[in-house]
């Protein structure tokens, strides 16, 4: 059964879940959310997909799942990748998918939410300097840990490397720049070169050129 993942190319956490599933080598499908036309708003998507009111949601015959770090590690359970290579990595992998949670794509989202998508007149430069400024320390932290490895942990591409990614392929601009930390550019660069890769509006349908 194929599995169908509710996603769009503009969300870095359905990217997470879409390329986790794209590179595990399972049967998938995306399944369009017209989030910027209100779908996930609806009572409909709230009471059929998801009563959070978010994309991703996966779908796995009677196995109905949100948010990415639960649906990647679903994948890990289904395909046997990405997990770690035994229980210490394991913990790991968890502890840097949490920590990209709190410190790094949830700042990241919000501020390229706030500089590209949002209104202009609604757009607050103070707002927006201080989500950077928290984004400049979590680079800072993921830059310095990747000095000298090629993945986030262990040996192979896990769900850390696959969480941490989520935001970091997008063009357009929210204070991120590769060229500024050459640790995470080199990383991204390896990641992108797995076989099946592909870059979020290419994964997912939707994308800022559609409603330009």
């Amino acid at each position: 059964m194929t599995i169908k993942l509710h996603c769009f190319g503009e969300s870095g956490n359905s990217y997470k879940a879409a390329l986790a599933l794209q590179l595990s080598g399972l049967d998938w499908e995306p399944v369009y959310v017209d989030f910027f036309n209100g779908a996930t708003r609806t009572p409909e998507y709230r009471a059929d997909v998801n009563e959070m009111g978010e994309a991703p949601v996966m779908v796995d015959g009677d196995v109905k799942l949100s948010q990415s770090g639960v649906i990647q590690q679903y994948v890990t359970d289904k395909s046997g990748k990405f997990g770690g290579a035994d229980r210490a990595e394991a913990y790991d992998v968890m502890r840097w998918v949490l920590w990209d949670n709190h410190k790094l794509s949830s700042m990241a989202g919000m501020t390229r939410f706030l500089m590209n998508f949002l209104p202009e007149q609604h757009r607050n430069p103070d707002v927006i300097a201080f989500s950077q400024g928290r984004l400049k320390a979590a680079y800072a932290v993921l830059d310095a840990h990747l000095k000298g490895r090629d993945w986030i942990v262990g040996r192979d591409v896990t769900n850390a490397d696959l969480s941490c990614c989520g935001y970091l392929y997008y063009p357009e601009p929210f204070g991120f720049d590769r060229k500024d930390w050459p640790n995470i550019d080199a990383w991204l660069t390896r990641l992108s070169e797995q076989p099946g890769w592909k870059h979020p509006y290419g994964l997912m349908p939707g994308s800022p050129a559609d409603r330009a």
